[in-house]
């Protein structure tokens, strides 16, 4: 069964709320997205100011792109948490650590 863009943009600030900033490569597989739709959606949540792309530089002027979730991103979740349980929407149970 497909997921709703919704249902996507959901997962992937679940991912990096759980696991921390994340490369685009480790976001892709943990949220199991395809790395085109990835980018779109990570270019949306971006522009909505709910992730933050931090570059740093490494060895060799080497840059690394990484992915983390801003507090907005974290109120959403919470917010998305709140309305699942009134709701039932989906099955999942919300992420302990975002409960406040």
């Amino acid at each position: 069964m497909r997921r709703s863009k919704m249902e996507m943009y959901i997962d992937i600030l679940k991912v990096l709320a759980q696991h921390g900033p994340l490369k685009l490569t480790h976001v892709m597989y943990k949220a199991n997205v395809n790395c085109s739709v990835l980018k779109e959606n990570l270019d949306f949540l971006i522009a909505q100011n709910l992730i933050e792309e931090k570059v740093t530089v490494k060895r060799r002027n080497k840059t690394k792109i990484s992915y983390a979730i801003t507090d907005k991103g974290r109120t959403v979740i919470r917010y998305f948490n709140e309305v699942n349980v009134a709701l039932h929407i989906t099955d999942e149970k919300p992420i302990p650590a975002l409960i406040y």
